[in-house]
């Protein structure tokens, strides 16, 4: 009954931490009367002040203070912390002018890219299924770049990022909420002279804007480490098997909504890229019970 009940909280955290990540395009494109960079130096500050925080409540600073012992941590660290930093940049971006449905696509591809990258720096093999998977995904996104003219970047930079970021991560084996505070810790300094020095935006200078807007700014750092904490809480709890059919639950909302609610233009490339990305997601998501019927 325990080990039940703890699948269930588990379950209960996974779809917590997704459909927070399903909805942060929301957020990020109400604030897009702000410019980027503004809104990305406010994520990386307040994410640093609301993780301090939940650290401290967890009494986990004893754990924290452990990994600057190692100075390959802190070396791995840095390229998390920029690779995170770009990932965040080209999103809000995305977000911010219209091209919320490369972003959708962009994280549907990440299982796959983590796969490719499982092979080349982890030496998993990948199964016949594997490879038609990523075929196919490799397919998809040729078929922008004939219709369309150009690399859909959007879509391949936010995985990319995103795939290295674990790839980096899975290395260190540091916890979620301890990692991404020293990232954005690392990132911290320039965040701030950004903010202080250089932004010259509308609402730039906190002092100058009302209650609600400052309050949606620093909800930014809510934002960024609420769904990391409950995927922190979710992957104790759950096979990794089981976890990862949760993950196609944020990109699905992200492509509903830029189609229903920001009328993005699906046009037909579109259409047959993400059906050949859908195919192999198929592919990878059911490889287990399509190999006993192959």
């Amino acid at each position: 009954m325990k080990d039940l009940s703890q699948t269930q909280l588990g379950i209960v955290y996974a779809l917590s931490a997704y459909l927070l990540w399903g909805v942060n395009p929301i957020y990020f494109k109400y604030l897009s009367f702000i410019p980027i960079y503004e809104v990305l130096a406010h994520r990386v500050i307040w994410s640093v002040v609301f993780i301090a925080i939940v650290i401290t409540f967890l009494g986990g600073w004893g754990k924290a203070l452990i990994i600057l012992k190692k100075p390959k941590n802190i070396l791995f660290l840095t390229c998390t912390s920029l690779l995170i930093t770009v990932n965040w940049s080209v999103f809000i971006w995305a977000i911010n002018n219209g091209r919320m449905l490369e972003a959708s696509l962009g994280y549907f591809i990440n299982p796959l890219i983590n796969v490719v990258l499982g092979l080349l720096f982890l030496n998993e093999a990948l199964s016949r299924l594997k490879w038609i998977a990523v075929s196919l995904a490799l397919l998809g996104v040729l078929v922008q770049v004939v219709q369309v003219g150009s690399l859909p970047w959007v879509s391949l930079v936010l995985p990319i990022t995103f795939g290295f970021y674990g790839l980096l991560r899975k290395k260190i084996k540091i916890e979620a909420l301890i990692g991404l505070f020293f990232e954005t810790l690392l990132v911290l300094p320039v965040a701030l002279y950004y903010l202080f020095f250089v932004a010259n935006g509308e609402n730039a200078n906190m002092l100058n804007n009302d209650w609600s807007l400052n309050l949606c700014l620093m909800f930014a750092g809510i934002a960024t480490a609420m769904p990391l904490f409950f995927f922190a809480q979710a992957a104790l709890r759950l096979k990794l098997s089981t976890l990862g059919f949760f993950q196609y639950i944020a990109p699905s909302m992200m492509f509903l909504m830029a189609v229903f609610i920001y009328d993005e233009a699906l046009s037909l490339a579109r259409v047959i890229t993400f059906i050949f990305i859908w195919a192999g997601i198929f592919l990878f998501a059911f490889e287990n019970k399509l190999q006993k019927w192959l």
